[in-house]
């Protein structure tokens, strides 16, 4: 019996952090509106998001989040939502100003680059995450799958596993059971300093059935750190 697919019908991106390892460029500007050779990170991912016919996108800010208003004028649709636990509070907190709109979602973080739109297909069969399949070690997060389901997740890295990226679908079961879990986490336990991907893939792993949605290793550039910036875009050696 074939499995249903779904299909997105909006975007949360997550842009509320300070940014400190891209510092000093992000004193005056919030990561993802930092440009690589002239465009601005969140911009490739909203883009990419209205090809495919995404143009609902929610942004979640905090940080210098007067700098975001440009977006909603210029991308209709498009609607921030503040999130005023930015500066004490990891980024379960931006999920949570934005739980109401995860069933059905895709999840991004802002200070990424889309390469590749396809990175960004809305037809998927389970809620899980993009990766990419790693021979090599990385010290990023990685993914154990047995038949197509995600089964483990090693937050120090590995070698010959799936690298998880911060692009994530989520069915409307799925969606609602999240947003079930992100507020025990963060009203009654008082989990305000955890990674929202924690929660599937750690507090609840047995409550979920996550899959992949493979990708090349190209098609979705992260930016963490000043150095890789710089390697990028060298305009900012200096």
């Amino acid at each position: 019996m074939s499995e249903s697919i779904h299909t997105v019908t909006h975007a949360i991106i997550m842009a509320a952090g300070t940014g400190t390892r891209l510092q000093p460029v992000t004193l005056s500007t919030p990561k993802p509106l930092v440009k690589v050779n002239g465009n601005r990170m969140i911009e490739t991912i909203i883009q990419g998001l209205r090809l495919h016919g995404i143009t609902t996108i929610y942004v979640v800010v905090g940080y210098l989040k007067e700098q975001f208003g440009f977006l909603e004028k210029n991308y209709p649709g498009l609607s921030l939502i503040e999130n005023p636990y930015y500066d004490r509070c990891n980024n379960i907190s931006s999920l949570f100003v934005a739980r109401e709109h995860i069933g059905g979602s895709i999840i991004l973080d802002g200070d990424q680059i889309i390469q590749n739109s396809n990175a960004l297909e809305p037809r998927f069969i389970r809620s899980g995450y993009n990766c990419v399949w790693r021979d090599e070690p990385t010290d990023e997060w990685v993914l154990e799958v047995t038949d197509s389901i995600v089964t483990g997740c090693s937050r120090v890295g590995a070698s010959g596993g799936w690298q998880l990226y911060s692009v994530s679908r989520w069915t409307k079961s799925d969606g609602l059971r999240l947003k079930r879990h992100v507020e025990i986490e963060f009203i009654e336990k008082k989990n305000t300093t955890i990674f929202w991907d924690d929660i599937a893939l750690f507090r609840y792993p047995d409550e979920y059935r996550l899959g992949i949605k493979a990708m090349e290793a190209d098609d979705v550039i992260e930016v963490d750190t000043l150095e890789e910036l710089i390697k990028l875009d060298p305009s900012y050696k200096g």
